[in-house]
């Protein structure tokens, strides 16, 4: 399977990799935390580590490590904006249950 971006989250992201100008793309990871386990990391990915697995969609080249692949494979990324908040949102087929706050899941 893979990550893939919405056309909104591509936007997204192409647009803030054109503003920093060093970034080969987006870092898509996961951490332990919050009450069901795990939550989503996006950042920039400045480097392709060697273990990396590496997705290309809309452009945009998706960096992400072996680990964090097993429990994120096939997930959509999203970019919605709801009045003033905005904010990335993921479609994770693997997860079986979130927090009741959405900020952490488990699978």
């Amino acid at each position: 399977m893979a990550i893939q971006l919405t056309e909104s989250a591509a936007e997204r992201v192409r647009k803030y990799l054109g503003a920093r100008g060093d970034s080969v793309g987006l870092r898509l990871g996961i951490t332990r935390t919050g009450c069901s386990g795990y939550s989503y990391v996006v950042n920039y990915a400045d480097e392709v580590g060697s273990e990396d697995v590496v997705f290309e969609d809309r452009g945009v080249k998706i960096v992400v490590d072996p680990e964090a692949l097993a429990l994120i494979d096939g997930t959509e990324v999203d970019f919605v904006k709801n009045g003033l908040n905005e904010a990335f949102s993921f479609k994770n087929p693997n997860v079986t249950g979130e927090c009741g706050c959405g900020e952490s899941f488990n699978v």
